[in-house]
């Protein structure tokens, strides 16, 4: 079976999780992952902080079956440090079915967002820092037809952007009732679609 290693990075690798409108002490979101509508693992997000100076927690666990035998296994790990709008500090572990990448770097000058998917403002930005490289990449936006999504268990009217980014293209949902975002889907190798769902989004002590 052939795996999806340059797809899931992009759509694996996701950034903080809260406009500065919206910033709470802490909180935590929850997506499951499926290939093809097929459970393969989650991704959580943690932010703690405000809006000046917050941190973000990325944390990724994927395990790809065929015929019940483990055919792909992907782990992320990725620490963020954000000021305002600006990614300061990225460090980051990956193991994409044994290929292992490790980021360690900061950023000063240009204020340059990750794939902040969480933030509206995202949609407006032209480079984006890789989370899973620490790579500044050109990133292009284009307003997709409204639709429905799954929000916590339930279809929920949604409104969409597409991303394209380093040969990539990555369909970002957000709710239309609270502008937050809830999903994404993207084609990956062969054809297949990975997809994010929110299935909790809590409050978490600090």
């Amino acid at each position: 079976m052939t795996t999806a290693r340059a797809g899931w990075r992009r759509a694996a690798c996701l950034a903080a999780l809260l406009p500065a409108a919206l910033a709470q002490a802490s909180e935590r979101w929850d997506f499951t992952v499926t290939l093809d509508g097929r459970p393969v693992g989650t991704h959580r997000f943690t932010v703690s902080g405000d809006a000046a100076e917050r941190r973000l927690q990325s944390r990724a666990r994927f395990d790809v079956r065929w015929l019940g035998l483990l055919v792909y296994r992907y782990r992320h790990e990725a620490d963020e440090r954000w000021q305002g709008e600006c990614l300061r500090e990225l460090r980051a572990e990956t193991d994409s079915d044994g290929e292992r990448e490790t980021v360690s770097q900061r950023y000063g000058g240009d204020c340059l967002m990750g794939f902040a998917y969480w933030n509206p403002r995202v949609v407006e930005q032209q480079q984006l820092i890789d989370p899973q490289t620490g790579r500044t990449v050109a990133a292009r936006f284009e307003r997709l037809a409204d639709a429905r999504i799954e929000r916590l268990g339930q279809s929920v009217p949604a409104r969409g952007w597409q991303l394209r980014a380093d040969g990539q293209r990555i369909d970002i949902w957000y709710a239309a009732d609270t502008g937050r975002w809830i999903g994404l889907d993207a084609e990956v190798r062969g054809g297949r679609r990975l997809s994010y769902r929110l299935t909790s989004t809590l409050p978490t002590p600090q």
